[in-house]
């Protein structure tokens, strides 16, 4: 049964083969052989492909697969013809929930970085605004009196390939260089990052080190030359979140 089901489901568009085989599939088919009801094992069959990064679609194919097999017990060669309609719906509800209990767990815990430059996303941004906007409401000041938004543009329009990629690269290390008082630093765009600073009476030194950072780091390799000098803003933040979410956007988009 258990190579009749792996080839029911490799036909039906299983994307890895050597991932198919897992212990949980094993547990599956004694459940069955021993005429005894498989839902228990389905559902850690569920959630051990969740973990194994499998998809719901992928997942629930394989379910159709098995049922199938069961059901044509004489397609000895596992040559059936999966449908996931076809499927009793208990046994889908049970197998998705567990495949979507272990999926939102992992989705919930992963981090949310930029795999380019190794910076934070908008969202995390947007998520640090929050804090700041309600720890200002809560000691009856706004968020601008005690923040003020950093951001760096770039023009890519006249480059391409690897030296858009290692221009932001560089933009990146900049920032972390000169911002090493904790600020919080995000990727907002494929051309922009922005930082969040105190107004501690820094900010004015910070971005005159800033710039000189990004001239030194730009201005070494000549696949730059056609690099238009990276802008510099320093922004003030608007008076409610929603308003500083709508900034973070436009300033993606710019």
């Amino acid at each position: 049964m258990r190579a009749r089901w792996r080839t029911a489901s490799l036909a039906a568009g299983w994307r890895f083969p050597s991932d198919w085989a897992l212990p949980e599939v094993d547990a599956v088919c004694a459940a069955v052989v021993r005429g005894g009801k498989p839902e228990i094992p389905l559902a850690g069959l569920a959630r051990a492909r969740a973990a194994a990064g499998a998809g719901l679609a992928e997942v629930l194919t394989d379910l159709a697969a098995l049922h199938a097999v069961l059901s044509d017990p004489e397609a000895t060669d596992g040559f059936v013809s999966p449908d996931v309609d076809a499927t009793p719906s208990r046994l889908l509800r049970l197998t998705a929930l567990a495949w979507a209990d272990v999926a939102m767990d992992q989705l919930a815990n992963i981090e949310v970085i930029d795999p380019l430059t190794g910076l934070p996303t908008g969202a995390y941004l947007r998520t640090r605004l929050g804090e700041i906007y309600r720890g200002a409401e809560a000691r009856g000041r706004r968020a601008a009196e005690d923040y003020t938004l950093l951001a760096v543009g770039l023009d890519l329009s006249a480059v391409s390939g690897w030296s858009r990629v290692t221009s932001m690269i560089l933009v990146a290390e900049a920032l972390r260089a000169v911002l090493e008082g904790g600020e919080s630093i995000a990727t907002l765009g494929p051309s922009t990052i922005a930082a969040v600073l105190p107004r501690d009476g820094q900010i004015s030194s910070k971005a005159v080190s800033l710039r000189r950072s990004l001239h030194e780091r730009l201005s070494v390799d000549a696949q730059f030359d056609e690099l238009t000098g990276p802008r510099i803003r320093l922004i003030r933040l608007p008076s409610t979140h929603e308003g500083a979410c709508e900034l973070l956007a436009r300033l993606s988009r710019s």
